[in-house]
């Protein structure tokens, strides 16, 4: 059995991620993602902190879910001609 290793994240990667993390908080459906987000928002104030592995795997997973649902409500925009 072998284990599947997630890459670790250069400091660009855990900035981008920690600045959806808002948008993850306000736009999440479920309680805990809201939860997470805020909570990660919170502990990255501190200095020297970095995501652990599993929390980094959740970021990932959470800013990807954020923009495929903001791709599912384009077909609900209008457009507007002048």
């Amino acid at each position: 059995m072998s284990k599947v290793t997630q890459k670790s994240a250069d400091g660009a990667e855990i900035e981008r991620l920690l600045h959806h993390m808002p948008s993850v908080a306000v736009h999440a459906e479920k309680t805990w993602a809201k939860g997470f987000a805020q909570s990660v928002s919170k502990q990255a104030r501190r200095r020297g902190w970095s995501p652990s592995a599993k929390q980094l795997t959740v970021m990932r997973a959470l800013v990807s879910d954020l923009f495929t649902q903001s791709g599912s409500d384009a077909g609900d925009m209008q457009v507007i001609e002048d």
